[in-house]
Order: C-alpha cells, then sequence, then structure tokens
C-alpha cells in the first residue's frame, strides 16, 4: 500500500495545479468510497462512473489477465466489440498508459492504464468514447493510481475504514497548501496538519540549505527567531538527509544519534520521534518532516506511511512555492527595472517641466507623439508614461518602425494565422494583441512605408485589428506612443507621412531638447549610469575627478544621452581604479566629433587663422567647463594673457569675463 501511495504522491508532481486539484479530487471521492462501501465491486461499481464522467467517455471497465482477458467490473451502454490486445499487453509490460483509436462504427478512441495489484500487475482499466482525449492520458494514469490505492484498501476491510479516513483526511488538508505563497506560514500550516492528524506534540519541517550546509527548520517553537538552523550532518534529521531512510526512534536516550543541544536551545524534552525525507520532483531530497512525541505510545507503521504520504503533499506544496516566490522576485526586479528604466534624470528647466508634463499625461489615453534628436530619451519618456498611469500593471510593447520590412510589418504589428503565407508554421499574436491593455511604443514612426500607415490609421480609428490570413476581427484596448527625429510638419509637406495619422498620433507633442541644451543634467545623468553599471560589473560605485566632471561638462555630446550612457557604461568595466581621471575620458574629444570651423571659400590666411584660434579657444574653455584658468592652462597661457588674446581676437563679450587679478 505505501508503494502505491508513494507512486501516486510522484505522480502528482508531473501535473500543473489544475490537473493535480483533479486528480486527487478523484482520489478523495475514491477514499470516501471506501469508507462507506469496503466491499471491492461496490467500490468499482460507484467510481467507474466517476471515471466516465471524469473523462469524457462513454465505457469504462476493468480487465484482469488471466489466461485470456476477462472482464471483471464495467459502467456504460456500450462495451467496445473487440478488446484491443496489443494495447493492453504493451500497457501491462511498459507500466504505462496507453491509447488509440479503434475501428468502431461511432469513431471511438480508447486509453489502457494498468493497475497496481497486490499481487502482480495483471490488471487494466479501459476507458472508451468518441470524446475520449489522448491529451488527458497522464491525469488518466494517476487516476488509475489513485483507483489502486483505493482496491489495495478495500481488499483489507479489518482496517480500511480507518486508513481512508485517515487518508481522506491528509487529502483534504493538502488541498488547503495550494493558496499559501508564503514559506514560514506554508511550514506552520503543514506542521499543524500533522500535529492533529498523527496525535503527537510538535512537528517541524527541516529545509535543506545546501550552500551553508545548514538545516533550516520551522516551526521551531521555544526559539525566539521561529527558525532553528543546525549543521545538516547533525543528530537524527541529519542521518535522514544524508541516507534518504526514514527513521522512528520509540525512546532517544537510547539512540546515540540524537543530538540533545537542540533540546537544550529551545527547553523542550523529546521522548520519541518520527522523521521521513522530503523529496522534490526529480526524487532528489529537499529536506526532512519530523514529528516528536506522540500523545499516546509510540508512533507506528501506520504513523510513518501517514507520513510519508503527507510528506509528499507537503514537498509538492513546497516546490510550488518555491517556484511562486521566484516568479515573485523576477517579476518584482522586471518591475523595478522598468521603473528605473522610465526615470528622467535631471535638475535642468527643461526636465523639471517634461516631468510635470508627463505627470499630468500618465493617466490619460491620450495619443502622445514623442520628437527629438537619436539618443535623447525618446524610448524613456514613452516609459515614464506607462509606468506613471493607470497602465502600469499592462505590457509595455517597444516596437522599432524603422527595422521592419513594409512587407513583414503588417504581420508584425496585427499577427498572422497558421499558413497565411510561407513560413506561417503555427499562429501568432502581432504587437498589437500583446500590448492589449497596455501601451505600444512605436518608435521611428517617421520610416514607417505608406502602406503600413495607412493600415495603423485604420486599426486607431476602429480600434479592432484582423490578423493577416484571417477574417475575425479582434478588438484591442491600447494605448498608442510614437516617436521620432525626423520634422514630421516638413515629411507632410513633402507627402511623406499621412497628415491624417500625422494629427491622430500629435494630440499630444513632447519635444526632448539636446543634451547640450542643458548641461545641468550632465553630471547627474553620468553619476546615475555609473551606479547602475559599478553593479552590473560587480565593483565598488566609481566616483569622478573633478578634471573628469569637467571633460564631460565641456564636451557637446553629438550622440545626446546615449553617448554618455555608453560612455559610463565603458568607464565602469574598463576603469582600472576608484576614481575616474580626465585620461580615462580622452578618447571622448576623438577626432572629426567636433563640428569643423565654418570657413568662407574667399577667406584669407590671416582670416582663416583667426577663426581657427576662435573655435579652438571656445573648445578648450568648454572642455574646463567655462573655467578660465583651467582653459588657460589648457592652452598653455597665463589667466590674463587668455583675456588679452580673446580680446585681440573680437571675441564676444559672452565669450570673455575681465580679469579679475
Amino acid at each position: 500500500m505505501s508503494g502505491q501511495w508513494v507512486r501516486f504522491s510522484d505522480a502528482l508532481q508531473s501535473l500543473d495545479v489544475h490537473e493535480a486539484v483533479r486528480a486527487t479530487g478523484f482520489l478523495d471521492r475514491c477514499l470516501q468510497s471506501v469508507a462507506e462501501s469496503p466491499d471491492e465491486p461496490t467500490l468499482l461499481g460507484g467510481l467507474l462512473p466517476e471515471l466516465v464522467t471524469e473523462f469524457s467517455a462513454q465505457w469504462c471497465g476493468v480487465l484482469v489477465r488471466k489466461s485470456g482477458w476477462d472482464l471483471e467490473s464495467e459502467y456504460g451502454r456500450q462495451q467496445p466489440a473487440d478488446w484491443p490486445i496489443e494495447l493492453l499487453q504493451e500497457s501491462l509490460d511498459r507500466e504505462a498508459a496507453g491509447g488509440q483509436p479503434i475501428d468502431n462504427p461511432n469513431g471511438w478512441t480508447v486509453a489502457a492504464v494498468p493497475l497496481d495489484d497486490s499481487a502482480a500487475s495483471a490488471s487494466v482499466l479501459l476507458l472508451a468514447g468518441g470524446h475520449l482525449d489522448l491529451a488527458q492520458l497522464p491525469l488518466l494514469a494517476i487516476a488509475g493510481r489513485g483507483l489502486s490505492v483505493a482496491r489495495d484498501l478495500a481488499s483489507h476491510s479489518d482496517y480500511a475504514t480507518r486508513r481512508a479516513d485517515r487518508l481522506a483526511a491528509t487529502l483534504k488538508a493538502s488541498a488547503g497548501f495550494a493558496g499559501v505563497h508564503e514559506m514560514v506560514p506554508l511550514l506552520e500550516q503543514i506542521a499543524d496538519v500533522a500535529t492533529d492528524l498523527l496525535a503527537c506534540d510538535r512537528a517541524s519541517i527541516f529545509v535543506h540549505d545546501q550552500e551553508r550546509n545548514e538545516l533550516v527548520a520551522c516551526p521551531a517553537l521555544g526559539v525566539d527567531s521561529g527558525t532553528l538552523r543546525i549543521p545538516d550532518d547533525a543528530g537524527i534529521v541529519g542521518d535522514v538527509i544524508r541516507s534518504g531512510q526514514a527513521v522512528q526512534v520509540d525512546d532517544v536516550t537510547t539512540d546515540e544519534r540524537f543530538n540533545p543541544e537542540v533540546d537544550k536551545e529551545t527547553g523542550y524534552t523529546t521522548r520519541n520521534l518520527l522523521c521521513v525525507p522530503l523529496r522534490d520532483g526529480e526524487g532528489e531530497i529537499m529536506g526532512a518532516f519530523e514529528l516528536i512525541n506522540r500523545l499516546e505510545g509510540h508512533f507506528d507503521q501506520d504513523d510513518l506511511e501517514a507520513l510519508e504520504h503527507l510528506a509528499g503533499h507537503a514537498a509538492v506544496a513546497l516546490a510550488n512555492t518555491r517556484e511562486h516566490q521566484r516568479l515573485s522576485r523576477s517579476r518584482d526586479q522586471l518591475t523595478e527595472q522598468v521603473a528605473r528604466g522610465a526615470r528622467l534624470i535631471g535638475n535642468s528647466p527643461a526636465i523639471i517641466a517634461l516631468r510635470d508634463t508627463i505627470e499630468r499625461l500618465a493617466n490619460t489615453d491620450l495619443p502622445v507623439l514623442v520628437l527629438g534628436a537619436s539618443g535623447t530619451g525618446k524610448e524613456v519618456v514613452s516609459r515614464a508614461l506607462h509606468v506613471g498611469g493607470s497602465r502600469a500593471d499592462q505590457p509595455f510593447v517597444a516596437v522599432n518602425c524603422a527595422a521592419i520590412s513594409e512587407t513583414l510589418l503588417e504581420s508584425e504589428l496585427f499577427g498572422h494565422e497558421k499558413g497565411a503565407f510561407t513560413d506561417a508554421a503555427e499562429t501568432r499574436k502581432g504587437k498589437f494583441e500583446l500590448a492589449d491593455e497596455g501601451t505600444l511604443f512605436l518608435d521611428e514612426i517617421g520610416d514607417m512605408s505608406p502602406g503600413g500607415q495607412a493600415k495603423l490609421l485604420r486599426v486607431l480609428e476602429q480600434k479592432v485589428i484582423t490578423r493577416v490570413g484571417g477574417s475575425q476581427t479582434i478588438p484591442i484596448n491600447v494605448r498608442v506612443i510614437a516617436a521620432t527625429n525626423q520634422d514630421l510638419s516638413e515629411a507632410v509637406g513633402e507627402k511623406r507621412f499621412r497628415e491624417d495619422l500625422f494629427y491622430r498620433l500629435s494630440v499630444v507633442t513632447l519635444e526632448l531638447p539636446p543634451l547640450s541644451d542643458r548641461p545641468e543634467d550632465i553630471l547627474p545623468l553620468a553619476e546615475h549610469f555609473l551606479g547602475d553599471f559599478c553593479v552590473e560589473a560587480g565593483r565598488s560605485p566609481l566616483t569622478l575627478a573633478p578634471e573628469a566632471q569637467q571633460r564631460l561638462t565641456g564636451h557637446t555630446w553629438p550622440g545626446n544621452v546615449r553617448e554618455l550612457r555608453n560612455l559610463m557604461e565603458r568607464v565602469a568595466f574598463l576603469c582600472p581604479g576608484d576614481q575616474i581621471e580626465i585620461d580615462d575620458l580622452a578618447f571622448i574629444l576623438a577626432p572629426g566629433r567636433e563640428p569643423d570651423v565654418e570657413m568662407p571659400a574667399d577667406a584669407g590666411l590671416a582670416e582663416a587663422t583667426r577663426r581657427f584660434q576662435v573655435d579652438y579657444i571656445r573648445r578648450s574653455i568648454r572642455l574646463a567647463a567655462n573655467n578660465m584658468t583651467e582653459a588657460a592652462r589648457l592652452l598653455g597661457l597665463h589667466r590674463s594673457n587668455l583675456y588679452r588674446k580673446m580680446g585681440q581676437l573680437e571675441m564676444t563679450e559672452s565669450e570673455q569675463e575681465p580679469p579679475t587679478e
């Protein structure tokens, strides 16, 4: 009996939560039937109709292999004309469920499941019907194991009712584990169930922390933290973890493996105990389940079997809770990353005004057109609009319109049906469907083809899409944010962009200034990026030397924020010291990065020399962040001589200050 239950519990771990609930629900009904009618023929007579209903079959029966195949019990109006002998034999030989269509006027399908008998695996559960779904074979196989458990109980009528009641109570209690997604409350609930079900004083679940070579017990009554940590090679629990075998001790004072230090720490006296291993879905030991001090007498074989049953459900619940917590952490990390990616860094008047505008627009569904040069942060603004609004918990889907060819654009945006075109091997949702209830960001909208513009306009007006190769209209609820570095007004005038689409997209327009127009944001942005990339590089935060700060603020940043971000990424990974020096930034002023000096065609040598000197001095002043002393040093001049030279070159008043020496 114990082996059958263990196989049933192990098989449950291969199912998803919904299928596991169905399987345990069927076994629960099996056990109730045993408790009410422990006679095996009566049991089968009540459970076969359950299987017919559960799996949408027309007939169900149990066949026993003797000299041939004998029908032991059946339910249904019409049985198959001939038994599928090869399928029945293969099912027994492989000890696995199988199925196939059969030659039947009604187009029936049959499924065979071996039953675990106490003597030999000589019985097969056979289902047949026109609506029988072979995709449910794994679930049907587990239902067969549940039926085997019930039959075995019924064959031992002297204690069948008591064991069935205990197993039913185990199932009922374990059903409540699925709704607990926090580890400590789950362990406490499992322990409470064990103490009630098995009439003992205390119960603890030990989870193996392999990284620290420790066993973590929870609940640990008498310990302030509620959690007890012990070495994984200590005591009886450690022996169970190492050996993988259950241990029953009737008197701990006579067992040399018992560790009395735990009792000393908790102030509790242990008399007897029962401990079984916890195994995950791969059969690996993940911990141990321990019961302490039976209320009456000692633990017995029935208690051991019941604890093993409960341990199987506890292991499934623990694995599910761990996975839920992992997914929750991943979701929280992703949410944090999205939020960080939507932060507008800077204190310039332009950024302050932009943040205020985004805050007012975020909770609306108005279309927004974001304009700005490449690298100014158009996607960051779009994410900020998404994160700050009511759609924040829904998808944010970004599409680079310039990277999609016209032939693929419709499929990418609206999806396609299977077989709609060559290579359309399966139905696929488009970006609009993926972004449903959320935000769709159309980057580089100015590069969209005329045909794509027409189809996009229709979707924006009608709020429905039709997949390529399909005919069904699919309603969508998407906020659209578009962005471009082009002058769309000019494109409209030149007939390169549809006027009606332009007005549909530009209900609200946000224009992002280049980084050179907001130099006060350069250092806050640099420090922000440095912080992120130093974490990625696994190093301590870097600081910027004063000279390096001047170099950054003096640069024109033709690549805007993207250029600054890329520079900080390289520096975070490559800087040899803990402080970024000016030499670490030398390559940002590589030849060709600054604009050429404007030179009239008829300029003479003297005028050309003057213009070059003016431009060179301006660059030095910008490089020194308007610090004239530093600029003079870079030029190899005294500060007063620099002012004198600027006067000789007739540089504007804004480019020179009176000497203060």
